[in-house]
């Protein structure tokens, strides 16, 4: 079927992995709440339950701008590899 349709599999690759820790990574770091369930370290009077989560935000941001540009250059790279 696939021979059909000229697909090719999905491949595991390097930056792929990446990809996949970047978009994991907030889940795990917000799910685990007995990690972060707690009131010290205050930040400027805000309780450790509050900012970590916001700070978060930030970071998951930032996780999600990377695996998008590593999304786009993985699939330029195999259109590229494809019509060559």
């Amino acid at each position: 079927m696939q021979e059909e349709t000229g697909a090719k599999p999905p491949t595991v690759t390097p930056g792929r992995v990446v990809i996949a820790l970047c978009l994991i990574a907030p889940f795990v770091a917000l799910l685990w709440v007995s990690s972060y369930a707690r009131v010290e370290p205050t930040f400027i009077g805000i309780p450790f339950f509050y900012w970590y989560q916001m700070l978060w935000v930030l970071i998951s941001t930032g996780l999600t701008m990377i695996a998008y540009v590593l999304w786009r250059r993985d699939q330029r790279a195999r259109k590229g590899g494809a019509s060559a």
